[in-house]
């Protein structure tokens, strides 16, 4: 369960700000990578906020504006498709982290990641491993972070006649999401730097041939 232990060690070593910040959408195959940077007041715990890979979305969603009404400060940075494809995975996260704390109406004196990353900034920092797992202000910033792209990703499911499922998947890999991606094209939103990028296309080339074949067998 997530404490205030590590935020409370730098409070007493002088940090008044200390942004912590997670991601989310790395391994996703469509869609942005979003990051989350958020400010918590001293000595604030939430009941029931842990690691967000433990709660379920409708948690999440209860929890979020929670989280906001609480916060000091926080913000949502993110990187598109496009930068994903273009910088690659590991850039791309920190340029969203980056856009996060480039967000915050307030400048902080400390920085909290979660896991090994670091933010391209001129601010102390620390990387904490299972950072959204031990440390109340990771948390915090993985369930907001989560909430954002789920419904980002909810609102391009409809936008795309709802056949790839991202409302439900969130646009990881699953055998409906290839399926659909075979038999409607891929979109956009898909990353192209993906290995499985290549893959559905060359489903969708063994489709068309196998068509193309009973079509023509038809035909004589």
């Amino acid at each position: 369960m997530s404490t205030l232990q590590k935020e409370n060690e730098l409070r007493k070593k002088g940090h008044q700000y200390i942004a912590c910040i997670d991601e989310c959408g790395r391994g996703p195959f469509a869609g942005p990578v979003v990051a989350a940077a958020v400010i918590m007041p001293k000595g604030v715990s939430i009941n029931r906020l842990t690691d967000s890979k433990k709660m379920s979305k409708e948690a999440m969603k209860k929890l979020a504006p929670i989280i906001k009404d609480i916060a000091i400060d926080y913000a949502i940075g993110y990187a598109t498709v496009e930068e994903i494809d273009r910088l690659n995975i590991k850039q791309a996260t920190r340029l969203a982290m980056k856009r996060a704390v480039e967000g915050l109406r307030i400048l902080p004196d400390f920085l909290l990641i979660d896991g090994n990353e670091e933010v391209y900034a001129s601010i102390p920092q620390e990387s904490v491993i299972k950072g959204d797992l031990y440390c109340h202000g990771i948390s915090a910033a993985s369930v907001i972070g989560k909430v954002f792209r789920d419904d980002w990703m909810a609102k391009l499911d409809l936008e795309y006649g709802e056949v790839y499922n991202w409302k439900s998947n969130a646009g990881y890999i699953n055998k409906k999401h290839i399926d659909a991606c075979v038999e409607h094209g891929l979109t956009p939103q898909h990353r192209k730097s993906w290995t499985t990028y290549n893959e559905v296309l060359e489903k969708i080339e063994l489709e068309n041939s196998s068509d193309n074949k009973k079509n023509n067998e038809k035909k004589r």
